[in-house]
């Protein structure tokens, strides 16, 4: 098994040792850069099943390290929430008819607000560019989101694919957030340091509800949202790789993991939705765009790196 920090609890884990009775070794990665030079490394042979996001999973499937998913294999599929059982509707899942993975955790990145401080919950990303937060709003320091965030700022239809007439105005919002902005954070932590330094009042929240509670336990009476324009969300899929060796073992796996007490677990200890049961806190009618391959993370990243510099569009936008 190769999957993220607390997705396999050692009592899940050894309850499925004793059904099948087989080993689980358990490798947790911590990046996807990890994810993926561990899964190319022996072209996908050292390990049966990972746990990948759909954003991700489409290299995976081109580089032929994942085969196709058996439904008849998993009768828990049955149990998922309608949202998640529509694969068709989930990008990444389905190529023909064929289906990869099976939904399992996810989250959303929504916007935290110091109630102390508003008011009016804020209801849509525009409040990130409000000037009336000048100064008090804290953002995530990473170009490939910040892009998107801005496409939905200027209502865009996909967020994830910046045309050429796009690049230059999606840039101009992105200066315009910088100007605005308190400071930029790359880990929950630190944006939890920012957050009360600057005592500030909106954030951005790049790792959802995870940074929601840390602000609380640090004292600030946080309050979390999802905008209207929707939330940019990730969503993490059991796969079942290319070279495992017994795939009705994997696909046994799979099953398992969708069972009541693994749901419970993602949502009591990780503050994760679970792909099989609702909660207060991940309601159905939220609007969330699951995360896709952007056009190109290169040049996101290359223009963000040039606009929190400080450079100007015309600066920013040269080759």
């Amino acid at each position: 098994m190769l999957a993220w920090p607390g997705y396999v609890d050692p009592e899940v884990m050894r309850s499925f040792e004793r059904r099948s009775g087989v080993q689980v070794v358990l490798t947790v990665i911590d990046s996807d850069v990890d994810l993926w030079q561990k899964m190319n490394a022996n072209r996908g042979r050292d390990f049966d099943v990972f746990a990948v996001n759909t954003a991700e999973l489409r290299r995976y499937r081109r580089a032929g390290l994942v085969q196709p998913i058996s439904p008849d294999l998993i009768p828990n599929l049955a149990r998922q929430l309608p949202r998640f059982r529509q694969n068709n509707a989930l990008p990444g899942l389905s190529v023909n008819g064929a289906f990869f993975g099976v939904p399992f955790a996810y989250a959303e990145m929504g916007l935290i607000y110091d109630r102390s401080q508003v008011q009016r919950a804020p209801d849509s990303i525009a409040d990130l560019w409000d000037a009336r937060y000048r100064g008090r709003v804290i953002a995530y320091n990473g170009g490939t989101h910040n892009f998107s965030l801005a496409a939905l700022r200027l209502g865009l239809g996909n967020p994830f694919t910046l045309s050429t007439a796009n690049w230059a105005p999606a840039v101009e919002q992105l200066i315009a957030l910088r100007r605005n902005a308190g400071g930029f954070y790359t880990q929950p932590d630190e944006s939890v340091a920012l957050f009360k330094r600057r005592q500030a009042a909106l954030m951005f929240a790049n790792f959802g509800r995870q940074q929601l509670l840390e602000l609380q336990e640090a004292g600030v009476d946080a309050a979390y949202v999802i905008p209207k324009e929707g939330a940019l969300a990730w969503l993490d899929c059991w796969v079942v790789s290319a070279g495992v060796p017994d795939s009705k073992l994997a696909h046994a796996w799979i099953n398992h993991m969708l069972e009541d007490e693994t749901s419970r677990m993602l949502g009591s200890s990780q503050g994760l939705g679970s792909a099989m049961m609702a909660s207060k806190d991940y309601r159905a009618d939220d609007k969330l765009l699951w995360l896709e391959p952007v056009e190109s993370e290169e040049r996101r990243n290359q223009l963000w790196a040039r606009i929190i510099s400080g450079d100007r569009l015309a600066k920013v936008l040269e080759p």
